[in-house]
C-alpha cells in the first residue's frame, strides 16, 4: 500500500501478507490432518488448533470443512487449467503441445499426491453442491485436453478409430491412480514418470497404418 507521498507502507504490507498466510496455514494443516487420519475423523476444532487460529479466522476465509477440502482439489485443479491453457496456447507443433500438457499434468499431481488423494478418497463426503461445482471445473480441464487430441484427429495427426473421450478418460485414470503407488524415493523421478505417461499417449495416437 502507498501513503499520500507514494512512499509504501510497510505495516500494510506485512499484515496483508499475515492475512494471506493464515488461509494457507489451514488448508496445509487441513491436507495432513485429513491424509493422516480421513476427513470424517478430523473436526474443525483440530484443524484451527493445530493451525494455531481460532474458529473466527477459519471461518472468515472458510465457511465449513467441505470448504476446506473443496479448496485442496480445487487449488490444483486450478494450478492445473492455467498451465494446460499455456502449452494449448503456443506456437509449437500440437504433438508437442500436447505432449508437453501430458508429462507436465503427471508432474503437478505428483507435487500435490496428498491433496489429489485425500480429494479423490473423500469426495463422496462433500455436500452435492460443492461436488458438482467441482466435477464441473475438473470437466472443463479434460475437454480442454481433449480438444488438442481432437484437433490431431482432424488434422489426421492422431487416430481417429477410437473417441478422443474414450482415449481422456484412459489417460486420467491413471493420473488419478498415482497417488497410490507413486514414491518419492523409487526409482523414478517425476519428470521421469511424467515423460513415459506423455510418451504412452502420444504412441496410442499414431494413426492406424
Amino acid at each position: 500500500m502507498e501513503t499520500g507521498n507514494g512512499q509504501r507502507n510497510a505495516g500494510s504490507d506485512e499484515q496483508a501478507e499475515g492475512a494471506a498466510a493464515v488461509p494457507r496455514r489451514l488448508l496445509a494443516v487441513a491436507t495432513r490432518l485429513f491424509a493422516e487420519q480421513g476427513f470424517d475423523r478430523t473436526s474443525v476444532q483440530e484443524i484451527v488448533a493445530t493451525a494455531g487460529v481460532t474458529k473466527g479466522a477459519m471461518y472468515h476465509y472458510f465457511d465449513s470443512k467441505d470448504d476446506l477440502l473443496s479448496e485442496i482439489y480445487g487449488r490444483v485443479l486450478r494450478e492445473q487449467t492455467d498451465r494446460l491453457e499455456k502449452f494449448a496456447v503456443t506456437e509449437a507443433p500440437l504433438r508437442e503441445r500436447l505432449a508437453s500438457a501430458a508429462s507436465d499434468v503427471v508432474v503437478s499431481s505428483i507435487a500435490n499426491l496428498d491433496d489429489t488423494k485425500i480429494f479423490m478418497e473423500s469426495m463422496h463426503q462433500l455436500d452435492p453442491e460443492k461436488r458438482r461445482a467441482v466435477r464441473a471445473e475438473r470437466r472443463r480441464y479434460h475437454e480442454r485436453f481433449r480438444g488438442l487430441i481432437e484437433e490431431g484427429q482432424r488434422a489426421g495427426e492422431f487416430r481417429t478409430d477410437k473417441p478422443a473421450e474414450v482415449i481422456v478418460d484412459f489417460f486420467f485414470g491413471a493420473v488419478h491412480h498415482l497417488a497410490f503407488w507413486y514414491r518419492s524415493d523409487g526409482e523414478l523421478s517425476a519428470q521421469q514418470v511424467g515423460d513415459h505417461f506423455a510418451d504412452l499417449l502420444m504412441s496410442s495416437l499414431r494413426p492406424v497404418r
